[in-house]
């Protein structure tokens, strides 16, 4: 989550606080990331420092009072505008945690990975239940608390439907007499592989 350009993105919308930007962030984030005012305030310290805001001069505030206020500049403008419009770098994995305990879950002795999905699994789903009971509570009044939602919703689904598939996998693999202690040892021996790079041009 950019922090640094949601808060773009409020100022240009007009000169603004810090507390402003921060209380105006986490409504139109539907109040699921709260955001410590001291992030607020360090974020626009590095925002002016680059040239992208810059702070009200004397006569200019906003109203009376020892807060200082910012306002976006014309390469602030032109850098959200870029953010917005070119898409995040994903031709790498992220590296996840639950996936991560997936492949690390094969190597440990004793360990049913099977028992290990369902557990994820099962918390998951729980988690899916009650990101719908709130947003059947809330009944479409919060449109950016139900974009939130159904954002989550799609991604918990997606990790859920990993989980069968890695499950399916793994135990055709097993079946087949795959070992993952061997298959890792002959891949190191012959050298780590090369992934090819994806083409897609960003």
């Amino acid at each position: 989550m950019s922090v640094r350009h949601a808060l773009l993105a409020l100022l240009s919308e007009g000169p603004k606080y810090g507390l402003q930007l921060r209380e105006e962030f986490e409504a139109n984030t539907g109040q699921v990331w709260p955001l410590n005012v001291g992030q607020v305030y360090t974020t626009l310290q590095r925002l002016e420092r680059d040239g992208l805001v810059t702070a009200l001069g004397d006569g200019e505030e906003l109203e009376p009072g020892p807060q200082k206020a910012y306002r976006i500049t014309e390469a602030g403008s032109a850098e959200l505008v870029q953010w917005l419009r070119v898409p995040p770098d994903l031709s790498t994995p992220p590296r996840d945690d639950l996936v991560m305990k997936v492949l690390i879950a094969v190597r440990v002795p004793g360990t049913d990975v099977s028992e290990v999905i369902q557990a994820h699994r099962r918390y998951l789903v729980e988690l899916m239940q009650e990101w719908t009971r709130l947003k059947e509570d809330d009944n479409g009044r919060d449109v950016a608390f139900a974009l939130v939602v159904d954002s989550e919703l799609f991604r918990i689904d997606s990790v859920v439907r990993w989980l069968d598939a890695a499950e399916a996998r793994l135990r055709r693999a097993l079946a087949d007499g795959w070992n993952p202690a061997q298959a890792a040892a002959a891949t190191v021996s012959a050298g780590l592989p090369t992934r090819p790079k994806m083409g897609i041009r960003r």
